[in-house]
């Protein structure tokens, strides 16, 4: 007699029939299982039939999973996943339109469970679905579930994405393209769309060249969600797949002066679709899902991932044309212009530069051009700082000036501070790294602004120079002083700010003495009761509160 725990008890249903209620033998053969409840119902051909999981999955029972079944479960004896994949697979081919729908209903159904889909599959059945979509002849609720089978039938991997021909890239792509079409046919083609460029490069330059981002925009200007998910998802499947040198968005737009036309539509759409995904997903009245805020995360990854290559670039200190941005530096911080080669000797001029670029807060006071070797943040910190000294240029001129006339070894090192604060920006956006697959910590902030990482340098490196004045730090204090920063950014962000603004408003709550407060607030908390005075006392005293509340409660049943 086999021991209990091989033992399974579960009802088996069978259309006409009252379920069995059996004991199934984990270690005997399905086979035999099947054949057991076939006789039971007087059913020949036990081979034809299969044991399935009777809810709404549907799923075939099969050696790999019967040990999933549990006591009590409720099994249903149907078709084999053979059989049915040969009859679904004639039912989609009749010349009835309604007794092809239902067909199709049940394709896209049973096509969830990966035991039929590779019976299907081996029928040739994807091919067969193909041709049905190349052929133009179905539309609506016909070609929303033949593609919805196609979907289901693709995501359990079995045939390679690659095998697909163009003109059923074609096809998929004129579904997207259309401006009305059916919501479900152009869900299931945008999904299609995102697996094509995803699993297979050479499917990602066919799908490129039918699909462009501004193309794709009118569907983010919709209500539906799960349209605009879908939309956002083929985006950065685009994104991810597209060759370093056609990444254009957001933070590297090429200059648009100097492009041909279609390359010109191609980044203003770029620049369009950042205001569009803000006003029309992110500002909507419809609360974001944990899919749509996936999307947006993977989004703000990629974007930021732009910034990885200058993150990585070291200055070159002979290149004249990077020297000269240090030069513009100077010449904004300073108001001078840069001397001509005969005026005052090579001494005198070496001399002024480095007391101006020391008043800079370089590390390398003569050649300030050597601190932007280190990588990262490499040429990134530059491209900020010059971003900051440009848009932001009397907030720039006063943290220099008021930093570089203090003779008290208290200033604020401006190049020093910037080359790190970019290089902790990088770390907290985590620039470089892919997105992960469950993350959903996307900031609207960030989708506010074309320079959204320059300007969130230039709020933290004013917040930066604000705590180095709080704390009223000395050059040996400076990591200090970083960790603080970071601290300061890292719970700002937690409040999810919707604007740039918004994040200032909350650094302005966290001043280095809030942030005293709350570091103090959080260790009273962490230690109040888990110290051992505190756990010694509370052992203590335990048998004299526990014989109060049960006095309490006798005297609550004593009558008056």
């Amino acid at each position: 007699m086999p021991p209990p725990a091989d033992i399974v008890k579960v009802a088996i249903e069978w259309p006409g029939a009252f379920p069995k209620l059996m004991e199934i033998d984990q270690k005997k053969p399905l086979s035999a299982i099947i054949k057991e409840v076939c006789e039971g119902w007087s059913l020949g051909n036990h081979e034809n039939f299969a044991l399935q999981i009777a809810d709404a999955t549907n799923f075939y029972i099969t050696e790999k999973n019967r040990n999933d079944i549990k006591n009590g479960s409720i099994l249903r004896l149907t078709t084999s996943p053979y059989q049915t994949a040969v009859q679904l697979h004639e039912r989609i081919q009749s010349s009835s339109m309604d007794a092809k729908l239902e067909a199709l209903k049940d394709l896209a159904n049973a096509s969830r469970d990966i035991t039929f889909a590779q019976e299907f599959i081996n029928l040739d059945g994807i091919s067969l679905l193909t041709q049905m979509v190349e052929s133009g002849t179905d539309f609506g609720d016909l070609l929303s579930f033949t593609l919805t089978a196609f979907v289901e039938l693709m995501d359990h991997g079995i045939i390679s994405w690659d095998t697909f021909s163009v003109a059923f890239i074609k096809k998929i792509a004129s579904f997207v393209n259309k401006s009305a079409m059916d919501t479900a046919v152009l869900q299931r083609s945008l999904a299609i769309l995102e697996s094509m460029v995803l699993n297979s490069q050479d499917l990602y330059h066919k799908v490129a060249q039918e699909i462009t981002i501004g193309q794709l925009i009118p569907h983010l200007q919709g209500t539906d969600q799960d349209i605009q998910t879908y939309t956002i998802a083929v985006i950065n499947a685009l994104f991810l797949k597209a060759p370093e040198e056609k990444r254009q968005f957001d933070e590297h737009i090429v200059d648009i002066l100097n492009c041909p036309l279609t390359e010109m539509a191609h980044i203003l759409a770029q620049k369009q679709l950042r205001s569009i995904i803000l006003t029309n997903v992110i500002r909507s009245n419809t609360p974001i899902n944990d899919e749509m805020a996936h999307q947006l995360y993977v989004l703000q990854v990629l974007t930021f991932n732009l910034l990885e290559d200058r993150m990585m670039t070291k200055m070159d200190p002979q290149d004249q044309a990077q020297r000269d941005i240090i030069f513009e530096l100077r010449r904004i911080a300073f108001d001078v212009e840069c001397e001509p080669n005969n005026s005052g000797s090579i001494e005198k001029r070496k001399s002024m530069y480095t007391r101006d670029y020391k008043k800079l807060g370089f590390i390398n006071h003569v050649n300030p051009a050597v601190d932007f070797t280190q990588i990262p943040p490499g040429m990134l910190a530059l491209d900020n700082m010059l971003y900051f000294a440009r848009h932001h240029q009397d907030a720039y001129i006063r943290i220099v000036l008021e930093n570089s006339s203090r003779e008290d070894k208290h200033e604020c090192p401006f190049g020093r501070s910037s080359i790190e604060l970019t290089k902790m920006l990088c770390e907290i956006l985590k620039v470089g790294e892919l997105p992960s697959e469950n993350c959903h910590d996307f900031h609207p902030m960030f989708f506010t602004h074309d320079r959204s990482f320059k300007e969130f340098f230039c709020i933290c490196i004013q917040l930066l120079n604000k705590t180095w004045k709080e704390m009223r730090a000395t050059s040996e204090d400076f990591n200090k002083v970083m960790q603080v920063v970071r601290e300061q950014i890292m719970r700002a962000l937690t409040l999810k700010p919707n604007s740039l603004d918004q994040f200032k408003s909350r650094l302005q709550n966290l001043s280095y003495t809030e942030i005293l407060k709350i570091r103090q607030s959080e260790r009273m908390n962490q230690e109040d009761f888990q110290s051992r005075p505190i756990l010694e006392l509370r052992e203590k005293i335990q048998p004299e509160i526990m014989e109060l509340i049960k006095q309490q409660r006798l005297n609550r049943l004593t009558p008056v």
